[in-house]
């Protein structure tokens, strides 16, 4: 997959390596700021038992 990923970016290689360190901090951007919040509000918060 990945080597698919490479292959269909454009440019030469170190063009390649800014597009695919751009797409990748995208990624983590949305999953920090959507993604993982709106995971956190539906899963069941439970208590430490024994304290």
């Amino acid at each position: 997959m990945y080597g698919f990923l490479w292959r269909i970016l454009p440019g030469p290689t170190w063009l390649k390596l800014i597009e695919a360190a751009i797409i990748i901090t995208a990624v983590a951007y949305a999953l920090l700021n959507w993604g993982y919040p709106w995971i956190s509000d539906r899963i069941e918060q439970n208590p430490v038992i024994g304290n």
